[in-house]
């Protein structure tokens, strides 16, 4: 007998969902170590092949240029073959091109490789996002959402980590062939779960009439979302304020407060980590407010980052010594509690058939508009200022992405009643 979504809402057990849950959480973390670990190697790496500063940059960027380029259709493979199987395919190809990385004998090796490891990455967020959809009813979403994206920080900061002491003891190459282990391990695990079948693409007419949907009814399905619309380019805003922060904030602590360079870091590091508390706990928040508020999971979102954004002023503009740096940790756990909500609503109120591309269209505009112009945009503005007169440009990016939020909000109930009610029939 084929089970649907039950009273409760779950499509599975509710046992089973968390199993399920910790495969996708430990693969979204192993995904980071395995993107972030050369970081803390590039000392090692430049003396032994004689590279520049900038070389050591591309082997990160390759990995975002290669997801931005592939997400978008590697999300169309997930929700119209199987959620689990692409998974489990891309995250055993990342691993393995992580391994890859310990055979390369030159910059141009290794930078292809390091392409490889995006390709593999390229749609695990889409598909990820679409699965923990699947698997829970819609007043945990955010929550759930929210947890998992907490891998995010967890795994950033394991593979700094381990990536500088393994490099220490072993030699950076090794690093690559240890963390890309457990990586496969979960990744061959993930092959073998159950998923909720593929879901027709199809809508119910004015005359109560099943019908097809073709490219242009799948185009309408966003475009007629503004709430969606708005929640891509908020979620950009903030992307382009966290981007621009774990990129020049060491260098902020180093010139403007006299930070030796290795503390300035670490300092940095701890600020923008976090994002492990604040995501989870603006899930939880956001779904609470969601019983007594419909639209809860973007009027949170816009609260929570026009109150990062006033901490962030205050703290730059306003504080130095030891009270800034708590206030600046304060503004680490505020500024990731958007995630939750937002992530969550790229899933609400979109067909059931498309939601790892809807959240694949999310990855691209923060990776366009956010993660690959923060740098730049900011790094122009110190050379044309100061660090401190660019840092503290952030918070009205912050009060750009808090209104767009705001403007979301009011559309997102009439946008949720467009949506296809269709029930999640789970395989086998």
């Amino acid at each position: 007998m084929k089970k649907s979504e039950d009273r409760t809402g779950y499509l599975f057990s509710k046992g089973y969902s968390n199993y399920v849950f910790v495969l996708l959480f430990l693969l979204y973390m192993f995904d980071y170590i395995d993107r972030m670990v050369v970081t803390s190697m590039f000392t090692s790496i430049e003396r032994d092949w004689g590279i520049t500063h900038t070389q050591s940059g591309l082997l990160v960027s390759a990995v975002y240029w290669a997801i931005v380029l592939l997400t978008f259709p590697v999300s169309i493979l997930v929700d119209r073959w199987s959620r689990t199987k692409t998974i489990g395919v891309m995250a055993i190809l990342w691993s393995l091109a992580t391994a890859l990385c310990a055979l390369t004998g030159n910059f141009v090796q290794l930078f292809m490789a390091r392409l490889l490891i995006g390709v593999g990455e390229a749609g695990y967020a889409p598909g990820g996002s679409a699965m923990i959809s699947g698997l829970y009813p819609i007043d945990k979403r955010a929550r759930m959402i929210g947890i998992w994206n907490a891998a995010i920080p967890l795994g950033s900061a394991i593979g700094v980590l381990l990536g500088g002491m393994i490099a220490i003891k072993l030699g950076w190459k090794h690093a690559f062939g240890i963390v890309a282990i457990p990586g496969l391990i979960v990744a061959i695990l993930f092959l073998f779960v159950k998923d909720y079948k593929t879901v027709d693409l199809s809508f119910i007419d004015k005359s109560n009439n099943t019908v097809k949907m073709e490219k242009k009814d799948m185009v309408k399905e966003f475009i007629s979302r503004p709430s969606l619309l708005f929640t891509y380019f908020g979620m950009a805003a903030v992307v382009f304020v966290t981007t621009s922060l774990l990129t020049w904030l060491p260098t902020y602590f180093e010139k403007v407060r006299g930070v030796p360079q290795d503390k300035a870091g670490q300092m940095a590091s701890i600020v923008m980590m976090l994002a492990i508390v604040g995501a989870p706990l603006g899930g939880i928040l956001t779904d609470r407010w969601r019983r007594t508020r419909d639209n809860a999971r973007l009027v949170f979102p816009a609260l929570s980052t026009l109150v990062a954004a006033v901490t962030l002023f205050i703290a730059l503009a306003l504080l130095q010594g030891s009270v800034q740096y708590i206030v600046l940790l304060l503004f680490g756990v505020l500024v990731l509690m958007f995630i939750s909500g937002a992530a969550a609503v790229t899933q609400d109120v979109i067909h059931p058939g498309m939601r790892a591309t809807s959240y694949a269209i999310a990855v691209v505009v923060q990776n366009l508009l956010g993660a690959s112009m923060a740098p730049i945009v900011i790094g122009k503005i110190y050379d044309l200022t100061n660090i401190k007169t660019a840092l503290e440009s952030l918070p009205f990016v912050l009060i750009i992405g808090a209104l767009l939020f705001w403007l979301g909000s009011r559309k997102y109930v009439n946008d949720l009643k467009k949506v296809a009610k269709i029930q999640l029939v789970a395989e086998g």
